[in-house]
């Protein structure tokens, strides 16, 4: 269990460093176009996410992700006391992640986001994004489990571009990216909304995939 929660703490500090980090480096060198920094951003984190699954999935599972972990729990596939170690790793791996970043571009550690990003549009996005994140996860485990951190990946990378939040999809990214003011950030005020969206997202997605996945309907068609 101790390498466990290391590896979720340190696969989701290298993830925001990758979300963070690619967006002020896309944002610098795109020269003011929206488009090509979110292509860097949304391209870097897809790549960093096949090379973290492929890496730590065998140790902890390579959750990320505290509304990933409480699925597995709900599911029966990881005991409860999982969810409270795993989510402190989460979300304590992506703070540091965020602050290494700002140090690897020599911006103020210690900053929160101006970015508003609230509203219906938003949410529904943030839970369409993750829904479709936990379905790719439980159906690409049922159906394809060889290719997960490859359909995990271009997921993400797809989904940072039809919806409308860019696809935070993950309550511990979200907490993190709060916490800074530069491309991928969002204002600590949008946090709780997009928190809950993510949470009904995934209820919402593991219904649909006992539903769809299960023998007994893969059997009866």
């Amino acid at each position: 269990m101790k390498r466990a929660v290391f590896a979720e703490f340190l696969g989701t500090l290298l993830l925001l460093a990758v979300v963070v980090g690619s967006g002020i480096m896309g944002e610098r060198l795109a020269g003011g176009n929206a488009a090509v920094a979110l292509i860097a951003n949304s391209l870097a984190t897809g790549c960093g996410l096949y090379v973290l699954i492929t890496l730590l999935g065998p140790i902890s599972g390579a959750h990320f992700n505290p509304a990933v972990t409480a699925v597995f729990c709900a599911r029966g596939e990881r005991p409860w006391r999982t969810l409270p170690l795993y989510a402190a790793a989460q979300i304590s791996g992506g703070i540091a992640g965020v602050w290494i970043s700002h140090a690897m571009f020599a911006l103020p550690i210690l900053q929160t986001s101006a970015q508003v990003r609230s509203g219906g549009a938003q949410w529904l996005a943030e839970g369409v994004a993750t829904f479709g994140l936990v379905l790719t996860i439980l159906g690409g485990l049922r159906q394809a489990a060889p290719q997960v951190a490859v359909l995990v990946a271009a997921y993400i990378t797809a989904a940072y571009w039809f919806t409308a939040s860019t696809s935070f999809a993950n309550p511990a990214v979200t907490v993190a990216r709060a916490l800074t003011d530069t491309l991928a950030g969002i204002h600590p005020a949008g946090v709780a909304g997009f928190v809950l969206a993510q949470c009904l997202g995934a209820a919402l997605a593991v219904m649909a995939a006992h539903w769809l996945f299960t023998e007994r309907t893969l059997q009866n068609g």
